[in-house]
């Protein structure tokens, strides 16, 4: 019975974690006499340390591509995107049948009116100057990308030969802002008003950036498609002859279109978040003596591969990793700071007590950069994870659990973790229990005691419910990601001469 008050003794002890005189007679009153709780507090001390991190697990949500210079370190970060299409798998029942098709060359053979790849950006969550002119290369892929290798942020596909030798290439000038636009067209407030989120203005205008293919195209048979838009027309063809192939997304990855990849070759000073793309390709249909224009489209999707190449100035990553002054936090596949918990302290020096709650608060720095507007995006939320369950959380999609992983934002210009408690139990129950096998265990196993700071994004879908005071949309998180953008920030180091503070409260009961 008398654990049923732990909870609830744990809640109310966090608001007093930092007067021992108080947290004192918390057990006064919420129990009876014969129950009484007798709780102590205890402060320990954590070092902190920053950690290279030569790639991070990503999912497919968060495509990047760019070059910029770092404020901070005078060095490049560069992101490439290589992507497959999905296909949607009933484009084989609304696709017309071959002698209803109105777009033929001379000879009665199928061609496509246009073929194009849009690219819709999210200029809100990308960086620099949105009218600075970048040089793209839109490379096609050779074969489908291994599923088992691309999910990392140091996957080449150039170097492991995905690059197809020949293949469709194009390269572009584009920028974030497509100023060819005609204001009307920008204006127009009927542009994508279904989606709901990360409009670049208040009308839902989207900026967009088409890639059109022309020219011939030949395919990986020695077949050359001699006209105008030649991929689209490879595309078309390959339908007609061989509709299975459009059955699914991996029939058609496998036998049409592995994919591209998308690299920014000339230019600096942009970092692209695509928010969407697709591979268009428009025909004529002919109905009832009406032609009508009408088109295929692939999207890219998490269903299938896409994958961000981050490529970062190592020198300048050790150079901050080397700083003894603060810990760092750089992401894309920066910097993380290592946590090192006094589990073994927490443990021994209150061997009969329940640990009930552990608090820890890692305080920022202020930039220090001399260009302030030109600065990376100071991470807003941050998870602490047990360093060795890091991979398998990422692979795993999925939420914090304040078990092992612990989700926070910033507030008060702080990242404020009240209650780790759990997790210094899991590190402390591990090793009690490796011990009893292996007396190596702690050598075996040097992470035992270790945990990282990791900036986040969170992925959310909306829901909406009806009320009698009208409509409520939620944000229902689905899955935790590392974070892809472009962000930075210093936290203030635990040393040996100057720890960080962990508020520890203990409970016992009297009897």
């Amino acid at each position: 019975m008398k654990f049923k008050y732990i909870t609830a003794i744990a809640l109310c002890a966090m608001a007093f974690v930092s007067c021992d005189e108080e947290a004192a007679t918390i057990g006064d009153s919420l129990t009876s006499e014969n129950d009484k709780l007798i709780v102590s507090t205890h402060t320990f001390n954590v070092q902190t340390q920053s950690i290279a991190v030569d790639s991070v697990f990503t999912r497919e949500r968060q495509g990047y591509f760019g070059n910029v210079r770092d404020p901070e370190t005078n060095a490049f970060v560069k992101s490439e995107f290589t992507t497959q299409f999905n296909m949607m798998e009933n484009v084989v029942d609304d696709m017309p049948d071959l002698d209803e098709m109105a777009s033929v060359d001379e000879n009665g053979n199928v061609i496509a009116d246009s073929c194009f790849i849009k690219i819709l950006f999210d200029v809100p969550s990308s960086y620099g100057d949105t009218l600075a002119s970048m040089k793209l290369r839109v490379s096609e892929l050779d074969k489908p990308i291994n599923n088992q290798l691309m999910h990392y942020t140091n996957f080449d596909p150039k170097e492991r030969g995905y690059i197809r030798d020949g293949g469709l290439r194009l390269d572009r000038i584009f920028s974030l802002r497509d100023l060819t636009q005609s204001d009307s067209v920008r204006n127009l407030t009927e542009v994508n008003l279904h989606r709901n989120t990360n409009t670049t203005s208040s009308n839902g205008y989207y900026d967009e950036l088409n890639l059109y293919l022309k020219g011939s195209y030949t395919d990986k048979n020695g077949v050359t498609y001699d006209d105008e838009y030649g991929f689209g027309t490879y595309i078309l063809r390959t339908f007609f002859q061989h509709p299975e192939y459009f059955k699914n997304s991996y029939n058609f990855i496998n036998h049409v279109c592995p994919g591209f990849h998308f690299e920014t070759v000339d230019g600096t000073g942009v970092m692209a978040r695509i928010l969407e793309m697709d591979l268009c390709i428009f025909y004529r249909v002919l109905w009832d003596g009406t032609e009508f224009s009408d088109y295929l489209r692939m999207t890219s999707t998490e269903e299938v591969v896409q994958t961000t190449k981050v490529t970062n100035d190592k020198e300048a990553i050790n150079r901050l990793v080397e700083d003894n002054t603060c810990t760092y936090l750089k992401t894309p596949a920066g910097i993380f700071t290592e946590v090192t918990l006094p589990v073994d302290e927490i443990s021994t020096s209150h061997s009969t007590d329940s640990l009930l709650t552990a608090k820890i608060v890692f305080q920022r720095q202020n930039n220090q950069s001399s260009t302030p507007k030109l600065s990376f995006e100071v991470p807003q939320k941050l998870m602490l994870i047990e360093k060795d369950s890091l991979d398998s959380f990422f692979k795993g999609k999925n939420l914090f659990n304040n078990l092992y992983a612990y989700q926070v934002a910033l507030e008060k210009n702080a990242y404020t973790f009240p209650n780790i408690s759990n997790l210094i139990t899991r590190m402390h129950l591990a090793k009690e229990n490796g011990m009893k096998s292996d007396p190596n265990w702690t050598a075996n196993h040097p992470n035992w005691n270790k945990a990282l700071l990791v900036p986040v994004e969170v992925i959310s879908i909306k829901s909406s419910t009806s009320t009698i005071y009208g409509t409520q949309t939620y944000e229902n998180p689905i899955a935790t990601e590392n974070k892809m953008g472009l962000t930075s920030t210093r936290l203030v180091k635990g040393s040996a001469e100057n720890p960080i503070k962990l508020e520890v409260i203990y409970g016992k009961f009297k009897n």
